[in-house]
């Protein structure tokens, strides 16, 4: 039953995160990502702070070994960062794309971390899916694979799938007991002191006045939705599944965005590109078979 609980929890995880790719490319230009995703991540700390407080679910115990929190934080932080950067210039599929790398980057992760081992069955899902992602970024050409003809923006937003993936091994062999509501709390505001150092000066000198409806509409759905809840939809699902199996859900993604996409009128993607996302899909389901 816990295992099923977590494949619940990344269905609405890749729907939302799907979201954030297609939503996030509309306001990208107007601010600096980093002050941006400072803010994202003090509106969702407000909100799961209040719901912390309300529920009485923190603990003095849960501020043990509190190195973990800034750590796990700045970790996530650079993936928002980077997705930001990379939306400038790459599309929300072509990122979406990336992100699907995600799950063979986390085994490996889960490997050197946990001990956590890939049967045959799974590293042949994770190649296919790969071989899809591929086949997505470079627009199904293959003389562009073999140059490596990638834009600015897809190498920019690979170094926070990096991050993403060393993220979600790392949740589970650092929790050491903290629900998930406090420990993503934690990590929240432990990214918040970091991005604040760094970036706290930027964001006051942000002229917020200036800034069009579909920005605060936006951001409210990147706290709430696509942080908040997909923070604590990833813990949860984190400390009850392999973190290979939490992340094949990834795969989703690309097919998510396209119907995205489509819904705000961005129009829809050459029909060339299925092959990539059918490949994708197929791949998740074999990872979820192999349970293993």
């Amino acid at each position: 039953m816990n295992a099923l609980h977590g494949h619940a929890a990344m269905l609405l995880f890749a729907f939302l995160v799907a979201g954030s790719f297609s939503l996030g490319g509309l306001i990208a230009r107007m601010v600096d990502p980093t002050v941006l995703t400072l803010v994202r991540f003090i509106l969702a700390a407000a909100v799961l702070g209040g719901i912390a407080a309300v529920t009485g679910r923190i603990k003095a115990w849960h501020l043990r070994a509190s190195w973990r929190y800034p750590l796990l934080g700045g970790i996530f932080a650079i993936y928002f960062i980077l997705m930001f950067v990379g939306l400038r210039t790459a599309s929300a599929i072509n990122t979406a794309a990336m992100f699907t790398l995600t799950p063979i980057l986390s085994a490996g992760f889960g490997y050197l971390l946990l001990g956590q081992r890939t049967t045959p069955r799974m590293a042949a899902a994770l190649m296919l899916g790969g071989a899809g992602a591929l086949w997505v970024i470079f627009d199904a050409s293959l003389e562009r694979l073999l140059a490596f003809d990638i834009g600015t923006g897809e190498a920019i937003f690979f170094l926070g799938v990096v991050a993403h993936a060393l993220y979600t091994p790392l949740v589970r062999k650092l929790n050491w007991g903290e629900p998930p509501l406090v420990f993503t709390l934690g990590m929240l505001l432990g990214a918040i002191v970091l991005m604040a150092l760094y970036a706290g000066g930027d964001a006051l000198a942000t002229d917020w006045t200036v800034l069009p409806p579909i920005f605060w509409l936006v951001l409210a759905y990147l706290s709430i939705f696509a942080s908040a809840t997909t923070f604590l939809l990833l813990q949860f699902a984190t400390l009850r599944l392999p973190s290979s199996k939490v992340m094949a859900y990834t795969y989703l993604t690309p097919a998510v965005v396209i119907v995205w996409e489509g819904a705000l009128g961005n129009g829809w993607p050459q029909p060339v590109l299925a092959v990539g996302v059918i490949a994708t899909i197929l791949a998740l389901l074999m990872l979820l078979r192999d349970e293993g």
